[in-house]
């Protein structure tokens, strides 16, 4: 019995998930297979080509599956659809990216010490130690979104630098805020800090909204096929949020600034962890509240 047919049927059907339509259609492939190679080695074919020239004439083994009567509809977002548009990282970005990530922690790690007086590290170490870590945030960004991905194209070099800096720019804020936090700069620092991060929100906003879509055909048209959300069948209601998360912060924001300056850092935190449960809460009620009466 020539049983390369088998190795190579079953190489065939490698990554595919093994339904009981999915198993009965192999078996029903096994059969055929098996007839056609008995055929081609009665016409003196070595049985190895037999076996090679029978499975080629079989074609890929997911439109089989796709044209099965018993197949149910297969999703645009199932595992086979994943893995037939995988995309793997280069080795390159994958050493890039540990590089930056060290550097980020090695970094954000000697600030933080300096500042807590646990190492001794001057201020201006301390703030040129800011810089670097989020330098490394800001490559991390932007290296990582002109990648190609399994789902996105890559972003132009131009745009993803955009957004490199404006990482760069809300991680340098991030840093003064900490720092202030800490005890190593006085309390005004936190008007650049804030002014750092808010320049950091506007830059991105502007990216994001002018960004066109870099999703690929079989994520756009698996999208096109998922029903809308809340906010897609009424922009009203996004409009609405946008506005309220927008308010949220601004309010967060300032009660932040005269916590500082009157109570001290850690009622600061508070209202940040406070205002961002109270934008989650006005999210699930706008996402999942009554819908207005259709009329």
């Amino acid at each position: 019995m020539n049983t390369d047919i088998h190795r190579l049927l079953d190489e065939a059907f490698e990554g595919v998930a093994l339904t009981p339509d999915a198993q009965d259609l192999k078996e029903e492939v096994r059969a055929n297979l098996v007839a056609r190679v008995a055929e081609l080695e009665a016409s003196g074919i070595a049985p190895a080509v037999a076996a090679h020239t029978a499975i080629s004439e079989l074609g890929d083994v997911r439109d089989l599956l796709a044209e099965s009567p018993h197949a149910a509809p297969a999703s645009p977002w199932s595992q086979e659809a994943f893995a037939r548009h995988r995309v793997r990282p280069q080795p390159a970005f994958v050493v890039r990216t540990v590089v930056y990530s060290l550097v980020l922690v090695a970094a954000l790690g000697f600030a933080a010490l300096g500042a807590l007086g646990m190492v001794p590290v001057a201020l201006g170490a301390q703030i040129a130690l800011l810089g670097l870590g989020s330098t490394a945030v800001g490559l991390l960004v932007g290296d990582s979104l002109s990648q190609e991905t399994t789902t996105s194209h890559p972003l132009p070099i131009r745009r993803a630098s955009g957004f490199a800096l404006a990482s760069f720019i809300g991680a340098y804020g991030l840093g003064f805020g900490g720092l202030v936090a800490l005890g190593g700069l006085d309390a005004w620092w936190i008007i650049l800090a804030g002014l750092g991060v808010v320049t950091s929100i506007v830059l991105l906003s502007f990216l994001a909204a002018t960004q066109t879509n870099r999703k690929k055909a079989w994520v756009r048209q698996s999208i096109s096929d998922t029903p809308p959300n809340r906010f897609e069948e009424d922009p009203e209601t996004a409009a609405r949020f946008g506005i309220y998360t927008a308010v949220i912060f601004i309010v967060t924001f300032a009660v932040i600034a005269v916590l500082v300056f009157t109570v001290g850092w850690p009622w600061g935190l508070l209202a940040l962890v406070i205002g961002f449960a109270v934008m989650l809460l006005v999210l699930a009620r706008m996402l999942f509240g009554p819908r207005k009466p259709t009329p």
